[in-house]
């Protein structure tokens, strides 16, 4: 009877247990999604337009009657999302049952994807619902149909290397860029005849990029024919624009008496200098004035153009052996005759100086300089 008795208790015990269970994980439970609302099946999307796409589905439902987490998830066009290529919360970390994706993201689902840039491609899209765990798998799926942009993955780094590049085609030479935003590069640079291309790396094995009538391109170099010349290259990864601006000339422009003092000469790798030139200050009746900035003539295309380039403050006052390196920073500015002027060291008044502007990648900040001989 005991025996009987022990067994029993033990029966119950399991029963209230594995009940106990049940009701403990019941509050994971969801819904899958049955229903995907948009975008429509075979919908087009051109990922050169600066756009926005919206996915939307229905519902889920959680059977405590809770929020239900949200996951969209993207696979090639022949995918079965068991090795999808790429999984993101919907909007509103994941508690919304709609995804707002800019056309930047998606082209680079798309390359993830293997749809090669500037081409036509499908994705295929679903929804997995969860409450953190217990994961639905809808059995709903779309097809979207997307030309990709022109743009590119941006590197970390950017050199320029080839037989018309400054530094020739010695690889561990190969002149860096400046990254002056999360997906441009730019550089001053000399171009003569002969190729150049743009490489990620001086290690291993770089990807290659060349300019094709203004666009970005993969695995070749560029032909550079006639004189040689000076030019600012930007590059735009993410929308694949080249723009190459010829750098004519560079002067100090003097406003006291309304002249440019001196023209800068070419020095190579970002960098114009001007040797041994006199500097003498304007006397006025309140004192000597000192105030100077500089102009850049520039030609793009057919267009000969100025580019002014001067302080970041209105006025200023004259440096010393306190003033920080910023002050020597240079920046677009306005062809105003006095406003953004730099002002000489009282040093520099009635003495030979070497001039030179810096525009390299290593500088951390385009600047310039004046030493007295």
């Amino acid at each position: 009877m005991k025996n009987i008795y022990s067994k029993l208790v033990l029966i119950l015990c399991t029963v209230f247990l594995v009940s106990c269970d049940n009701d403990e994980m019941s509050h994971t439970n969801v819904s899958a999604v049955n229903t995907l609302y948009s975008p429509a099946n075979n919908k087009f999307f051109d990922l050169n337009a600066q756009s926005s796409a919206v996915f939307e589905w229905e519902a889920a439902k959680a059977e405590d009657n809770g929020v239900v987490l949200y996951d969209v998830v993207f696979d090639k066009e022949n995918g079965d999302f068991s090795k999808p290529v790429y999984t993101m919360p919907s909007d509103g970390n994941g508690f919304q049952k709609t995804l707002t994706l800019s056309f930047s993201d998606l082209n680079k689902i798309a390359g993830l994807a293997g749809i090669p840039t500037e081409a036509v491609g499908k994705l295929k899209w679903t929804v997995h619902s969860s409450k953190g765990i217990n994961v639905q798998k809808s059995a709903a799926s779309g097809i979207f149909e997307v030309l990709t942009a022109s743009g590119f993955p941006t590197p970390d780094q950017l050199f320029i290397t080839g037989t018309g590049s400054e530094n020739g085609t010695t690889v561990a030479n190969a002149q860096a860029f400046k990254k002056v935003g999360t997906t441009k590069f730019e550089i001053y640079t000399k171009l003569s005849a002969g190729t150049y291309k743009f490489i990620t790396t001086k290690n291993g094995t770089p990807v290659v990029y060349y300019v094709d009538n203004g666009k970005l391109k993969e695995n070749g170099e560029t032909t550079v024919t006639g004189d040689a010349k000076v030019y600012k290259i930007v590059l735009d990864f993410s929308t694949g624009v080249t723009t190459m601006t010829e750098i004519k000339k560079i002067e100090l422009w003097f406003p006291p008496l309304s002249q440019y003092l001196f023209e800068y000469t070419y020095a190579g790798g970002g960098i114009w200098k001007a040797a041994n030139k006199h500097i003498s200050f304007k006397q006025e009746s309140w004192g000597r004035d000192e105030r100077y900035k500089f102009k850049f003539t520039v030609v793009n295309g057919a267009a000969t153009t100025e580019e002014w380039y001067g302080s970041i403050n209105g006025d200023n006052n004259r440096p010393d052996a306190n003033t920080a390196a910023s002050f020597w920073y240079m920046v677009p500015v306005t062809s105003d005759f006095w406003n953004n002027c730099f002002k000489f060291a009282s040093a520099v008044d009635n003495a030979n100086v070497n001039a030179e502007i810096n525009f390299s990648a290593a500088s951390p900040a385009y600047t310039h300089s004046f030493t007295i001989l």
